[in-house]
This record gives structure tokens, sequence and C-alpha cells, in this order.
């Protein structure tokens, strides 16, 4: 039987960049489109250290249907497409919001419309925890209401949500599953392959390795006064490697000749929250560095707190976490030792 065959779209970036790797290892063949928007390319390299493989690399902007188009003309028959390719960062949506609307959700329309085009109609989707607002109880699970959207970036994951709901109620026969991230972070643990971002990693924990070995003087956390534990916000820390393979699972079940569900939805996190300076404790007591930051104000579009219930993806599609908190801050210094010795 042939190997079926995925397109990866932002797959030379960081979660897309460990999915291939799961992907290729669980046996799919995979095709990356990737306009390097946000990363430079060197994960492919990355990818062949630890599969062998090359993998067919196209580098075009996912939204552009036509490009799209041509890939498939190249690749034949396609099976299923996992989409990452989207703009990310909380604090410049809030600046640019028409930036991330035309990228995030025209983008996402133009590769559907290419999807359906050469029949391909199994299509699962990069979302994040952020729909979910500040939440009145935690954790929040796939039926919690939905509070208040505080950035335009989640809101643009929420419209795509919709759309792709919308879609799977038409004759497209086109069926979707959304996974919800909550906080993907450290690298994986052949350290071939970790966060590589082309501009100002935003994300704590790469925000706290670049602090930490000399790259940035200092950092802020943002916010001590918040109704938590120490103030600080508290967010769900989930290694990268944990997300790939989650993708993994809901590719297969997708694909799975029975499998009848127009859309669905699961949460991938710990199920535990961790405060930003506990995070910092954290890598300091693992790798025995301590980063220079100081506090400073509230952030525009943070919520307060978030963590995930992660039953429905443990119980629905056999998901079960192998990295804790410290392999998490352990693996991303490490990679930060290697990514920055080749500069």
């Amino acid at each position: 039987m042939p190997r079926q065959k995925i397109i990866v779209t932002g797959g030379c970036g960081y979660i897309g960049s460990h999915t291939v790797v799961e992907l290729i290892q669980a046996g799919f063949r995979v095709v990356i489109i990737d306009n390097l928007s946000n990363s430079d390319g060197s994960a492919l390299e990355g990818i062949k250290a630890i599969t062998g493989e090359d993998v067919p690399f196209y580098m075009i902007d996912s939204g552009d249907k036509n490009a799209v188009s041509e890939v498939f003309s190249q690749e034949g028959r396609i099976d299923g497409i996992i989409h990452f390719a989207a703009y990310k960062a909380v604090n410049e949506s809030v600046e640019f919001p028409l930036k991330y609307y035309s990228n995030n959700v025209k983008g996402l329309i133009n590769l559907l419309e290419c999807a359906i085009d050469h029949d391909c109609n199994r299509f699962l989707f990069s979302s994040s925890c952020s729909v979910y607002g500040d939440a009145d109880k935690l954790p929040v699970s796939e039926l919690s209401p939905l509070g208040e959207i505080r950035s335009p970036y989640a809101r643009t994951k929420l419209m795509c949500e919709d759309i792709l709901r919308d879609l799977s109620s038409s004759d497209t026969q086109m069926k979707s599953v959304v996974l919800r991230y909550f906080n993907p972070a450290g690298a994986h643990p052949s350290n071939e392959i970790g966060e590589s971002p082309t501009i100002n990693a935003s994300n704590l924990v790469p925000v706290i390795t670049e602090t930490a070995i000399g790259k940035r003087p200092e950092f802020t956390v943002f916010g001590n006064d918040y109704d938590t534990r120490d103030g600080t916000c508290i967010r769900d820390y989930i290694h990268v490697s944990d997300i790939a393979n989650a993708h993994v699972l809901a590719i297969k079940k997708m694909l799975s000749h029975d499998y009848a569900q127009p859309f669905d939805l699961y949460n991938l996190g710990s199920a535990r929250g961790n405060t930003v300076l506990e995070v910092i404790s954290a890598f300091e007591q693992v790798n025995g560095v301590s980063p220079n930051y100081i506090i400073g104000p509230r952030r525009a579009g943070d919520v307060i707190a978030v963590y995930a219930d992660n039953s429905k993806s443990k119980n629905q599609l056999g998901w079960n976490l192998k990295y804790t908190l410290d392999d998490i801050v352990r693996t991303a210094w490490q990679w930060e030792l290697k990514r920055s010795r080749k500069k």
C-alpha cells in the first residue's frame, strides 16, 4: 500500500517541523509549503538528520491559490493538509490587525478553495487556546464558553474555526479537525530542530533562553499584579514533540476508512498551569542559569490564566504526554546553546 501523502503548510516553522518529523516516522510522505516569513529553512536539514528523508519543499505562500494548485499538480494525490502557516504574535496583532486578518483568514480561505478544487477533503487546523479568552472556570474544555477575545490574533483563529465549521455543513465533503494549542515550548530531544524565529521571539521560553545566553540584556515579565499565585499570568506549557504527536494521531483518525465526523476540535495542553515566575524558576533549577528580567506593566492582549482539560484528546485520540516542564526548559536550553554556536 502506498504511503499516504500530507501537505504541511508552515512545515519549516517551529511546530510544523516537529510535526513533519513525527509524520515521517509514522510512515507518511510529507510535502512542505512555507514562505519562510518567520523561519530560514534550516529545519529541513534537521528533519533529514532525524528521519533520513529529503522532504519536497516549495517556497511559496500557502494563501497563493495558483501556486498551491501547482503543487497539487506536481505532487499528485494529496490525502490531507495540516495548516500551520499563520502570523502568531499577540502583541503584533494588536498593533497591525489588518495584517493578521489578511494573512490568517484570507490565507485559509484560499487554501481551502484549492484543496476542494483538487478533491482533498481532510484538513487539520492549527488553532489556539487564546480563543477561550479569560475563562470563567478552569481548566477549560472544548465545551467551555468562550470568554472575551483579547487580541486580533485570537479572533482570526476563532474566525478560521468558524469557517471550517460552516464548511463542514456544506456539500464539499470537507472534514476538518481543529487542534487548540496551549503553550508549545521546548525542542526535539535529538537537538536537531527547535524554535528558530527570524523575527524577535515573543513566547516566554525562547525569550528566557535568548536572555540567558546573552542575546538580550534582559526581558520583561508583563505584570505581577494579577489574581494568581504570584501575581504573574498562568499558562499551560506543553512540549512541542507532544503537540506534534497529537497531529499524527488526529490525521490518522481522519484518514481511517470509517471516519465520518465532519468537524471536531481538541485541546492540546498539559492540564496544568504554571505562572511566568514558576517557568523562570524551573529554567534556573534545571539548567543552573539565571536570566535577567524585570517586572513591567501588563501587556495588551494577555489573558490572566488559562490551562487545558485535555481528557477528550486522551480518550478519543489516544494521546499521552511524554514530556514535563523540566524537559521543556532543558531541551529549549540545549537547543539555544546549539543554534547560538552556529552563528
